[in-house]
């Protein structure tokens, strides 16, 4: 892992506000590229972890302390989660724009250090509503397979800034949610793709036009040498498509079922022109991988790895953690992990997987709840619902003759389900809960994680109690 250059922002100086996962290696890269350093987190326990996580050869260049003033200083960078102007700015943010500080965000800090490295690495960057960790994660794969040198995060996994120096022929794949897209600055990407967009984050950017504007930034400043990749599966992407086939980077579609697309998916594959370019295999279920494997292979091509290579890459492809990841079975019944399923739109996505299944969902509702899923409620054997939200989930499914249980936690919904399969003989236990998950759960990992406990938990109860 090839560090940068430790005078690379001498002179320069930071405000880093946040100290989470983006906001600590912000401060270490910063501070060991030269930079003078002061950070800040409303939690005590955030400002004692950077502490003790400074080296002592830069503890000097970090001052850990409350703003004051922005004056004098080069940028600001607020944690992802910290709003600067919708639904209300921090403090902090309405101090940076007073002083005529830009805000910025780490994958901006990224770019800059890696041009001021003198490397001349490509930038990809992914985008949409759903499907954009599995897409960054698959693209990575192909391209570690192809020997091609590789980092990958943002978003998803390590933070930008947390990510090594790497040569000219390397790629950098981020994963950007809109929070991160509306921070940046001299960044563009050599490649950018947005997947879909469906309502989510409404009270960051006010509404879905604000959303979708956050969202298209993601191909700001690309020129007739990048590639611009954008599906076509909803209207909104469908309409901006319209522009960004004019120019001025070279645009690739990419659908479900369309074969007027540069790239579709279809029976398990994805296709170019007619042609198969590559099967999906078993760890990329339903139609919504085919369309983010499409995806992939577009940019892929564009970074010039040959067509065998990717379709191999792609079937060994292990899957995601929390994306209808198989965890567990017991006599007959599977019992799949798709707790990344934030919202309705995702959770559509796997319910269209299976023709019979028990569903666990619930959480912290988004806006809308699960009246867009009631095409895929028929699909649904019984339901069991769970967190804050679960009431009204429970009265959507009401006037569509689903059958339900409140069952609270997951402690409750995860033996009742079983049960409950084995007695109908239904043969999938889902958890896509179409609802976030902090009113219970740190996050939706911890919320995966603490399902596949109870799957895998579910074997020696049974047994104990039917001798089975």
């Amino acid at each position: 892992m090839t560090p940068f250059p430790p005078a690379l922002f001498a002179g320069q100086r930071f405000a880093v506000l946040g100290l989470g996962r983006n906001g600590l290696p912000v401060v270490r890269t910063l501070a060991a590229c030269g930079a003078s350093v002061q950070a800040w987190d409303d939690g005590e326990a955030a400002r004692t972890a950077l502490a003790a996580q400074l080296p002592p050869d830069l503890a000097e260049q970090v001052v850990i302390a409350p703003f004051e003033t922005l004056s004098g200083f080069t940028a600001l960078v607020l944690s992802p989660g910290i709003p600067h102007i919708l639904p209300k700015p921090h403090p902090v943010a309405l101090m940076a724009r007073q002083a005529g500080v830009p805000i910025v965000s780490d994958a901006e800090l990224l770019f800059r250090a890696v041009r001021a490295a003198g490397s001349r690495a490509r930038f990809v960057g992914i985008t949409g509503t759903n499907g954009k960790s599995t897409t960054t994660t698959l693209l990575a794969h192909i391209l570690a397979q192809a020997g091609v040198p590789v980092a990958a995060g943002g978003n998803l996994g390590p933070a930008a800034l947390a990510l090594p120096l790497l040569p000219d022929n390397g790629v950098y794949v981020l994963e950007m949610s809109s929070y991160m897209l509306e921070r940046l600055d001299s960044l563009h990407f050599d490649v950018a793709c947005l997947l879909n967009l469906t309502p989510d984050h409404l009270d960051r950017h006010g509404d879905m036009a604000g959303y979708t504007r956050a969202k298209a930034r993601i191909f700001g400043g690309q020129t007739n040498q990048d590639l611009a990749v954008i599906g076509l599966d909803d209207p909104l992407c469908r309409a901006l498509a319209q522009t960004l086939l004019n120019g001025p980077a070279q645009c690739d579609t990419i659908a479900t079922t369309d074969p007027t697309c540069t790239y579709y998916g279809h029976d398990s594959g994805v296709w170019h022109k007619g042609t198969l370019i590559a099967r999906t295999g078993p760890s990329l279920p339903g139609a919504h991988n085919c369309q983010n494997a499409a995806a992939t292979v577009a940019m892929a091509r564009f970074l010039g790895i040959a067509d065998t290579l990717i379709a191999q890459a792609i079937l060994s492809f292990p899957g995601l953690p929390h994306r209808q990841k198989l965890v567990a079975t017991c006599n007959g019944v599977a019992f799949v992990d798709d707790s990344k399923a934030t919202n309705a739109d995702a959770a559509a996505r796997a319910l269209g997987c299976y023709d019979r299944l028990i569903w666990i969902a619930g959480g912290i509702a988004k806006e809308g709840g699960i009246t867009a899923l009631a095409p895929d409620f028929p699909r649904i054997a019984h339901a069991f619902l769970i967190g804050r939200d679960a009431q009204m989930l429970a009265d959507t499914l009401a006037a569509h003759n689903v059958p339900y249980t409140l069952a609270g936690t997951l402690e409750n919904a995860v033996p009742a389900a079983y049960i409950e399969a084995c007695r109908t003989a239904v043969p999938v236990v889902l958890l896509s809960p179409a609802c976030a998950s902090f009113d219970q759960f740190p996050g939706f990992e911890a919320r995966g994680i603490r399902f596949e406990e109870l799957a895998r938990g579910i074997h020696p109860d049974h047994a104990a109690r039917t001798g089975q």
